[in-house]
């Protein structure tokens, strides 16, 4: 059995195509279409309560009995620093005060990761949902081996042969080798070391040849041509997010579909300012107006986060989208306004030809 036959009966789907998680975009109702049209769709809880989670989990199962994978984020705690926090707020003081609006008092850590506690990994259990993906580290082998004995096939993101080899010795399934051009927020374990920012390309040659596990390829990729290059080099499937941003299913908000369906979509950028971790979107006001070396030090993760959603949303009272995270990979001018399982076919039909050719 070669890798991709591996993936795909790992799997249990029909084609080497996953649609990314992207909390916020991603829905239960896009998963569901990915996931019906013969590919692994994915739903992103990390930003999500559990109650909330579960809503999430069962709303996709309402639409779908097929596979579809559930993502986690699995990043260290936040550790407040209030003068840090000050220092952010009124650096952003001036871009609420030109929208009539002050900055809160005090941030806080809206949401908490995986690792936090127990309790989403002991839902997760009891729901048992096909496939569980983490992203930002890796949960100790015994969570992964937990969820495994309960029938769930797990995956894990990596930007670098080291974090992947971390996540082999975790005893995750199969491992998702995120290059830099990816869209959203990178996947790099500990953002204080640095990102080496391997493009997907590298990143899955490298990893290919050091792992045991199945590599599935992820940043850049937009149609079935970019799917087979990646498994040229050895990736036995590849995931796609910002493919999927235009289909009527994601959550993608006018302003959001208007600016990638625009020449905006030519130009992104990674940033910590907007979350606190490195994240690629379309270029905004944070890259351009708050992000410099005169810029004092962005609060954690996810704590920059709470200023730049309510930033958003003072700017979004007034009509502007100048500080959205519009999320975004470097392929994004490549991205078709397609419904969910119109786009899998089209990109497996693609595969096909390339494959065919």
């Amino acid at each position: 059995m070669n890798r991709t036959d591996e993936v795909l009966h790992l799997l249990k789907i029909q084609y080497p195509i996953i649609q990314a998680p992207m909390a916020g975009v991603s829905t239960p109702r896009l998963a569901a279409a990915v996931s019906e049209a013969g590919a692994l769709g994915s739903i992103g809880i990390g930003a999500s309560s559990v109650d909330k989670a579960c809503e999430m989990i069962a709303a996709t199962r309402a639409l779908t009995g097929r596979p579809f994978n559930v993502n986690v984020f699995c990043h260290r705690p936040a550790t407040a620093n209030s003068a840090r926090e000050t220092a952010w707020l009124a650096h952003l003081r001036p871009w609420f005060e030109s929208f009539g609006a002050t900055p809160p008092a005090a941030l806080g850590e809206i949401y908490k990761g995986f690792l936090a506690d127990r309790c989403a990994l002991e839902m997760l259990l009891q729901e048992r949902p096909a496939v569980v993906s983490f992203h930002f580290g890796v949960p100790p082998s015994d969570w992964v081996r937990e969820l495994r004995e309960a029938g769930v096939v797990t995956l894990g993101c990596a930007t670098t042969p080291e974090e992947a080899a971390q996540i082999e010795a975790a005893g995750v399934d199969a491992i998702i080798a995120q290059g830099a051009e990816a869209g959203g927020h990178r996947g790099v374990f500990d953002p204080a070391q640095g990102d080496a920012q391997f493009g997907t390309l590298a990143l899955v040659r490298l990893i290919a040849r050091q792992t045991q596990r199945p590599v599935i390829a992820a940043g850049g990729i937009m149609d079935g041509r970019g799917i087979a290059a990646a498994m040229q080099l050895g990736a036995a499937a590849a995931q796609l997010g910002t493919a999927f941003i235009l289909c009527p299913e994601s959550a993608a908000d006018v302003s959001y579909r208007t600016a990638l369906s625009s020449q905006r979509a030519r130009h992104t950028a990674i940033t910590a300012a907007i979350s606190g971790r490195p994240a690629r979107g379309l270029v905004n006001r944070f890259v351009t107006d708050l992000s410099g070396p005169t810029s004092p030090p962005v609060p954690d993760y996810p704590i920059a986060y709470d200023a730049a959603k309510r930033l958003h949303a003072a700017a979004s009272a007034q009509g502007s989208s100048d500080f959205a995270a519009h999320w975004a990979g470097q392929g994004a001018p490549l991205a078709r306004a397609l419904p969910a399982a119109e786009l899998v076919a089209t990109l497996a039909q693609e595969l096909n030809d390339v494959r065919t050719m």
